[in-house]
């Protein structure tokens, strides 16, 4: 009697995006709960990071707002998902691929470009229109770097609402 394999396993795509959702519940952000995944040409994980003020500086002292003067904002503290998941890798990230529920930001790209990441696959691009992403996608097109939507076929983890 012949067994066949299982058709309704993950693709690779979706493995990785779940693994975002899952390292994303990690983040202590009140509004915005990002991941990302780093995987190398073999589909091995190299590295995994959320968003989340930088070790050693507690959660407690400094701002969640996003309102404000700048330096009472989250955004003059947090490391965004994909540098976390750049500083946290194993291994050589050149030529690998980064998976984020997030479009990067310019300061993302310009890390994963600087890193030889060589794809950028993102859930949601929300935030399209303003000035850090249309330069984000600026310096992706002039570094060769490929970028993609991720276009689930199985449920999310951790579902948007």
């Amino acid at each position: 009697m012949q067994i066949d394999k299982r058709e309704d396993y993950f693709s690779w795509d979706e493995t990785f995006m779940q693994i975002c959702r899952v390292i994303a519940q990690r983040s202590k952000d009140p509004n915005t709960q990002a991941g990302s995944c780093i995987v190398n040409e073999k589909n091995v994980v190299i590295g995994l990071g959320y968003n989340g003020f930088p070790r050693g500086c507690a959660d407690e002292k400094l701002p969640w707002a996003r309102e404000g003067n700048f330096g009472d904002t989250k955004y003059a503290y947090v490391v965004h998902a994909e540098e976390n998941a750049v500083l946290n890798s194993n291994a050589t990230t050149e030529g690998a691929r980064i998976y984020c529920t997030l479009f990067p930001c310019n300061e993302c790209a310009k890390v994963i470009i600087q890193r030889g990441i060589k794809e950028v696959i993102y859930e949601i691009d929300k935030y399209h229109d303003k000035d850090e992403w249309i330069a984000s996608r600026k310096m992706l097109d002039l570094a060769g770097v490929n970028y993609r939507q991720y276009i689930p076929s199985n449920k999310l983890i951790f579902e948007k609402e």
